[in-house]
C-alpha cells in the first residue's frame, strides 16, 4: 500500500470527510496527515492506481467537500506518496509555499474557459480585409495561377488566422482578467483559440460570470465560449 494525497488544507479546516470513501476498488478511509498549521487528506491505495471514472469522482468529491467548507490546494489525480511519514516530510519542507498558496486562494475559485470561433467566418472575413488573400485567392479561381499558389494562400491565411486568433484571445483575458485575481493560459487544443483559467473572488463571482456572458454576446454568434466553474482551484496551486 502507498498514501494517496488529495489536498492540502489549514489545520484549522473543518475537514468534513466521514462519509466519503477514498480512491481504490476497495478504498480506505480518508485521513489527514499533519504537520505544524497544514494538514494533507490521504487515505490508503495500492499501487499503480489508474484513473477508473469511479476514482475520479472520488478524487473530485473529495475536493469540492472541503472547497464548500474552506480554503484548500487541491492536488492533481494520482499523486502518491510512499507512507505518512513522506508526507508529513513534504508538509515540513514546503511548509512556506503551501502556507502562502491558502493564502492567496482564500476565498476563491478557479473558473476554466475555452473559446472557439467559426471557422468559415473567419476565413471570410479574413478574405474581406486582405487584398493580397483576395487577389491570390481570384487567381486560384481563374485557373490561370501558378501551382504554387494554393501553398501561398494558404500560408497567409494561417498567419492572419494565427495573429487574429491570439488578439482576440489577448482582449478576452484583459476584459476578464480585471475581475481575477490572478490567471493561468494554457496552448488551446482542437479548435480552440483560447483555453485560460481565472481565479475568482466570492464577492466577484457574480460580476465575473455576467461579464463573460457580456462579452461573449458582444463578439456574436461566430465566438461561442465554454465556462466552467467554480471550480476547486487546480491551476494556482
Amino acid at each position: 500500500m502507498v498514501v494517496y494525497v488529495y489536498s492540502i488544507v489549514a489545520t484549522t479546516h473543518p475537514q468534513r470527510l466521514d462519509d466519503l470513501d477514498g480512491v481504490g476498488d476497495q478504498p480506505s478511509t480518508l485521513r489527514t496527515v499533519r504537520s505544524g498549521k497544514l494538514a494533507a487528506v490521504v487515505s490508503d491505495t495500492p499501487e499503480g492506481l489508474r484513473p477508473k471514472r469511479r476514482d475520479l469522482a472520488a478524487h473530485q468529491a473529495v475536493q469540492e467537500r472541503l472547497m464548500a467548507d474552506g480554503t484548500l490546494l487541491p492536488l492533481q489525480f494520482g499523486l502518491t506518496a510512499a507512507d505518512d511519514d513522506a508526507v508529513r516530510a513534504a508538509l515540513e519542507e514546503r511548509a512556506e509555499k503551501y502556507t502562502t498558496r491558502l493564502r492567496v486562494l482564500q476565498g476563491c475559485a478557479e473558473y476554466h474557459l475555452k473559446a472557439t470561433q467559426d471557422e468559415e467566418s473567419l476565413l471570410r472575413q479574413i478574405l474581406l480585409d486582405s487584398e493580397e488573400a483576395r487577389g491570390l485567392n481570384e487567381e486560384i479561381k481563374s485557373g490561370r495561377g501558378r501551382p504554387d499558389l494554393p501553398v501561398a494562400l494558404g500560408e497567409l491565411i494561417a498567419r492572419e488566422v494565427r495573429a487574429r486568433q491570439d488578439k482576440q484571445a489577448t482582449e478576452v483575458i484583459g476584459a476578464l482578467g480585471r475581475l481575477a485575481r490572478e490567471e493561468r493560459v494554457s496552448q488551446p487544443t482542437g479548435a480552440d483559440f483560447l483555453t485560460v483559467s481565472f481565479l475568482v473572488e466570492g464577492g466577484r463571482a457574480e460580476n465575473f460570470v455576467s461579464a463573460e456572458k457580456e462579452l461573449a454576446a458582444e463578439l456574436g454568434e461566430d465566438f461561442a465560449f465554454r465556462l466552467r466553474g467554480p471550480l476547486p482551484a487546480y491551476s494556482f496551486v
